[in-house]
């Protein structure tokens, strides 16, 4: 079920308020909304400052309700992310806050040459699984980077700690998944929803 924009704009509220709440108290925020809030999704939240990531952490699955996860996501993706220093409160008038709603992921059993037919660029997000290793790039990266089906499954097992070539190795697992995206215009701003599609170059 998809989200509106009434309801995604106040997911990236959420997200805000937990952080923010967070930095300057120290408490983690116990808000619960009703609705499609109370239901298990996946949820990323990522945080940029002057165009650049400065931080994103998320839940794959759907393992907490939408609420829960998007407050934890938001605080993990400001003081956790091991890429960055911990955001500082101060900084939060600079930085665009973000959230990607996950469907679940949905594993492609297919040949591994295969694979690229089943990865469309603008729609997708993915998740490459081999052994201990794992990594996953939502589906807004390919299109910031131009990635082709290829480059992004390259990019993903690269994100996993493994081999640019390991999603045509047998035994590696390939899940797409799908994500809806809220995003601030500016800091503290308007909430729209992103249409990848429309930004591709």
């Amino acid at each position: 079920m998809l989200l509106t924009l009434e309801e995604g704009k106040i997911a990236v509220k959420l997200a805000r308020k937990a952080i923010e709440t967070y930095l300057a108290e120290r408490k983690v925020i116990q808000d619960r909304l009703s609705g499609v809030f109370e239901q298990k999704r996946g949820v990323f939240t990522t945080l940029t400052k002057h165009g650049e990531l400065r931080g994103c952490i998320g839940f794959p699955y759907p393992i907490k309700r939408l609420d829960e996860a998007i407050i934890e996501s938001a605080i993990a993706a400001a003081t956790e992310d091991p890429r960055f220093p911990p955001v500082r409160l101060d900084e939060m008038d600079e930085i665009i806050v973000e959230v990607t709603v996950l469907t679940p992921p949905e594993k492609l059993n297919v040949k591994p040459i295969e694979l690229p037919k089943h990865v469309e660029i603008g729609r997708h997000g993915l998740m490459i699984k081999r052994g201990f290793y794992s990594g996953l790039l939502l589906p807004q990266v390919a299109v910031e980077f131009g990635f082709d089906a290829e480059e992004f499954l390259s990019q993903t097992c690269m994100k996993a700690g493994l081999p640019p070539d390991c999603w045509l190795m047998e035994g590696t697992e390939v899940y797409r998944f799908e994500g809806q995206i809220f995003k601030e215009v500016e800091p503290k701003g308007e909430v729209v929803e992103v249409d990848l599609k429309s930004c591709q170059i």
